[in-house]
């Protein structure tokens, strides 16, 4: 049964009474992904500062256990090499380094980021944010590929450290070990740049993507203006 109370003229003038939504103007759009962009940097700054304190404390940790420095001489002793106390002492250290170095680098970056994120400003003009927003972009891309470089640097002073070892002990490899010891190196490298690419495109990729179209977006309107 129909509603004996419904009237198309009140629906009409109700229809007619109803305030139109303001279309957002280009001065709130640009606001909008300033504030937006802003947020992504401090997502990605988090993010380093949370990888710096946990190497922090991993590097904090092993120097109390000897697990990993015993797994790498257990290795040197399989390929008959006699651990002595030098070469202890001298893998110990050159670990200490690498992981300082790292440490280093890492608390570099985590400082960089703060500084483009405070960079950032509500306030500041157009031209201004999409410079930020680029030399972020490479900063970030520049911590990338700089940890890649450590990995191969770290493998390759490693790989230095056991070839000098065992020629100091006069300790000639036969071809098939030789080749086994340079297949697992590589292998071994190979697979940790690919964590390290898949790590960052996963965990970095999602943030950058969305700060690129936030950035394609405030040059169409740069171009528009």
């Amino acid at each position: 049964m129909a509603n004996q109370d419904f009237n198309i003229d009140d629906l009409k003038k109700s229809w007619q009474e109803q305030t139109v939504t303001e279309v957002y103007g280009t001065s709130e759009i640009e606001a909008m992904l300033n504030k937006k962009s802003r947020n992504y940097v401090k997502y990605i700054f988090w993010i380093s500062l949370a990888e710096f304190i946990f190497f922090a404390f991993l590097g904090i940790g092993s120097i109390f256990s000897s697990d990993s420095n015993d797994s790498f001489l257990n290795i040197l002793k399989k390929l008959g090499l006699r651990v002595t106390d030098d070469i202890e002492m001298d893998f110990g250290h050159l670990y200490f380094s690498l992981k300082l170095l790292s440490l280093l680098i890492t608390a570099g970056f985590v400082l960089l980021f703060y500084k483009n994120y405070r960079k950032i400003k509500i306030e500041c003009n157009l031209k201004n944010l999409i410079l930020q927003i680029i030399r972020f972009k490479k900063t970030v891309n520049a911590f990338i590929l700089t940890n890649i470089i450590l990995l191969i640097f770290f493998s390759f002073a490693i790989s230095f450290f056991t070839i000098k070892s065992l020629k100091d002990q006069n300790i000639h490899l036969e071809n098939p070990t030789i080749i086994s010891l340079y297949l697992g190196i590589f292998i071994g490298l190979s697979f940790g740049i690919l964590l390290v690419l898949i790590y960052y495109r996963v965990v970095y990729g999602i943030i950058m993507r969305r700060l690129s179209r936030n950035l394609e977006q405030l040059q169409k309107i740069e171009q528009e203006q």
